[in-house]
This record gives C-alpha cells, sequence and structure tokens, in this order.
C-alpha cells in the first residue's frame, strides 16, 4: 500500500514538474514572440518614418526645382534614399547643372546630392562667369521663397522675393510684425545671401492705422 502512494506521489510530482516545465517554455515563446514583434514594429516604424521622411523632402526637391525660371523642371528627375537626392536627367548649361545641386543641397533634411544630369549645350568660362551671377540670384530668390512657402508661420504666398548681387528684397504683406521678423530671419539665414531690405507691410498696422 505504502508502494503504492510513492508510486502515486511519484507520478503526481512528474506530471506537475512537466506542468511547469511546459507553463515556462509557453512563457519563454511568448516573451520571444512579444520580444520579436517589437523588434520588427521599431524597425517597420523606423521604415516609415525614413520613407515618409524621403517623400517629404522628394517633395521640397521638386517644388523647388519648379519654382525655378532658369530650369526646365520637367527634364530633371529627383530620387531620395535616407536623405540622399539623386538628380537624373538633363540641363542646357554647366551653370544648370551646378544650380540644381545647390537648390537641392539647401534644402533642410537633404544629407547629400547625386549629380548625374547631363548637360546639352557647353558655354565658356566668360559666358559661364556672366550668367552664374544671375543664376545665383535666381537661386536665392527660389530657396528663399521655397522657404517661406514651407513655413506655416508665414504666408509665402503673399511676399515676394527678388535678389540682385545678393542682396533680397522682400515685398508685399503679412499678418503682423512677428510674421515679418521670421521672413526676413528666413531669408537673411539662406546661404549667398548678403543683406535683406524689408519692404513688407502689416495688415496688422494697416488696421491700427485705420483705427486712428
Amino acid at each position: 500500500m505504502v508502494y503504492l502512494v510513492g508510486i502515486e506521489l511519484a507520478l503526481v510530482t512528474t506530471n506537475l514538474n512537466k506542468e511547469i516545465f511546459m507553463k515556462h517554455s509557453i512563457i519563454s515563446v511568448l516573451v520571444a514572440v512579444s520580444l520579436g514583434t517589437a523588434s520588427l514594429a521599431a524597425n517597420a516604424e523606423n521604415t516609415w518614418k525614413d520613407t515618409a521622411s524621403d517623400a517629404w523632402i522628394d517633395g521640397k526637391a521638386e517644388t523647388t526645382l519648379m519654382l525655378n525660371g532658369n530650369l526646365d523642371s520637367f527634364d530633371i528627375n529627383t530620387d531620395v534614399k535616407n536623405g540622399k537626392v539623386t538628380l537624373t536627367g538633363k540641363v542646357n548649361r554647366e551653370v544648370d547643372k551646378a544650380l540644381a545641386t545647390e537648390l537641392v543641397m539647401s534644402l533642410d533634411g537633404v544629407k547629400d546630392v547625386d549629380n548625374q544630369l547631363t548637360v546639352i549645350d557647353e558655354m565658356d568660362d566668360e559666358q559661364d562667369s556672366e550668367v552664374m551671377q544671375s543664376l545665383n540670384d535666381a537661386k536665392i530668390e527660389t530657396v528663399v521663397k521655397t522657404r517661406l512657402m514651407f513655413e506655416s508661420e508665414v504666408s509665402g504666398m503673399d511676399i515676394e522675393v527678388e535678389s540682385k548681387m545678393g542682396k533680397v528684397t522682400l515685398s508685399g504683406t503679412v499678418d503682423n510684425d512677428a510674421e515679418r521678423q521670421l521672413a526676413v530671419q528666413i531669408a537673411e539665414n539662406t546661404n549667398d545671401v548678403k543683406s535683406v531690405v524689408d519692404m513688407l507691410k502689416s495688415e496688422e498696422e494697416g488696421t491700427m492705422s485705420k483705427k486712428h
């Protein structure tokens, strides 16, 4: 009788050990799966963020090239991967190719530019120098205008930008003095800008004048 009870206790103990082992195994598997899922989710989130950022940069690059009247943006293709912008297509002159690089490189978030544009016509150095100055002003106008349009606190569509020899003039209307100061600051912080002339008119000031 004692022998049979001992056997039953041994069997019960064995079954309990098996159950405990199985529970630990299941928990281990669940933990591993959870960690793996979390890792995959984190990787997927990072991938999505990178893709969204690249898409945002691609959109800004295309807009910037389109706004510049010296470039035929329809002949320029942009592709962005991890902040690196690749330009393909064709331009008329070497200075156009250089201008495209400068325009895109000036955008926030761009880490590098791989310019693979093909130049159709060649110009001599003297012509390049003269055209480059004009294109540099055009580049400044485009970059400042683009930054104003992408700034949510500024009415970029209502502001005109003109650059001559690196001297930028801002004209048009803004809602208030804070918007005016931000617009001027954006222009001043743009590469190759030597000075900024503020010709902006504030609607807030106009309203105050009418009240007086």
